[in-house]
């Protein structure tokens, strides 16, 4: 049997044939760092403020693509995934690896990775509740009528 597998690319996102997502993650953190060290020859010839939209635009923006799907991934992907924001976080405030990272995150106002993709399965499960979003995805929620808003204690009621 061959240890090799079959990759399909739809929508920019690369499935694996045993849907492990280790391909689109593994391309998704060579992509992001390329463009980090391209980020890196401009860092001191624009303004701060000009070279976090540029990270918002090419770094985040390609991490939090299509990220719904990358719920319940193992934590070792996951990890790859957060050490592009982290190295993103730290060419933006010029820290050094040694030096935490949390606070910089924070005043950048990012989630981290695994927040993030609980957040857009939350929003995309709000949506489709609230019927918000395409047919094909709030047709696997049933919408129930005459659904008290208060819900009685039986001792409260006549």
């Amino acid at each position: 049997m061959c240890n090799e597998y079959l990759v399909a690319r739809d929508l920019g996102v690369f499935i694996d044939s045993d849907l492990s997502m280790e391909t689109h993650v593994k391309r998704n953190v060579s992509r992001c760092f390329s463009t980090l060290r391209q980020l890196r020859g401009i860092r001191r010839q624009v303004p701060t403020a000009v070279f976090q939209s540029l990270i918002v635009a090419l770094i985040l923006s390609r991490l939090d693509y299509c990220n719904s799907i990358l719920a319940g991934l193992p934590v070792n992907l996951i990890r790859r995934l957060q050490t592009v924001q982290n190295a993103a976080a730290r060419l933006t405030f010029g820290i050094r690896r040694s030096e935490h990272i949390t606070y910089a995150l924070a005043s950048l106002h990012w989630l981290h990775v695994t927040e993030c993709i609980l957040f857009k399965v939350a929003v995309l499960t709000y949506r489709a509740v609230n019927g918000s979003t395409p047919e094909y995805l709030s047709s696997y929620f049933v919408r129930v009528a005459n659904v008290p808003t208060r819900l009685w204690l039986r001792s409260s009621t006549p």
